[in-house]
């Protein structure tokens, strides 16, 4: 079992930046991809990063691409979504997920589909640029 909780959500001018975190624990020693999803009002979840447990791999969504970096760092058990360049169409509740990895053979893998994640945070304080 792996427990996220992210934070770091709030309102921001548009054109802005905010830096969300993800806190994992549970599982001492487990290895894991984490992935940044976001959730607008009245829209369905939309992919926004994912970054695989070395660190080695990153993908983004076309839609933050160039915007956001995705980082993480494993001593910390911790990962962060740095946003800038902030749009009112980035308004939303962004959630962390995890799905657990062979770090000797999945350490660079990725995830970009929701239902590849077994566990999710709750969700930030929404997001809110405008």
């Amino acid at each position: 079992q792996v427990q996220l909780v992210e934070s770091g959500g709030g309102l921001v001018q548009a054109g802005g930046s905010l830096r969300l975190a993800c806190a994992a624990s549970g599982r001492a020693g487990s290895a894991y991809a984490l992935g940044w999803f976001r959730q607008a009002a009245g829209k369905e979840r939309e992919f926004v990063a994912a970054i695989s447990w070395d660190g080695m791999a990153t993908a983004y969504g076309d839609s933050v691409k160039g915007r956001f970096t995705v980082a993480r760092d494993n001593s910390k058990n911790m990962g962060y979504l740095d946003m800038r360049s902030l749009k009112p169409e980035d308004t939303a509740v962004y959630r962390c997920a995890a799905v657990l990895v062979d770090p000797h053979g999945a350490g660079s893998y990725l995830w970009r589909r929701i239902y590849d994640y077994t566990y999710w945070g709750q969700g930030t304080q929404p997001v809110s640029s405008g």
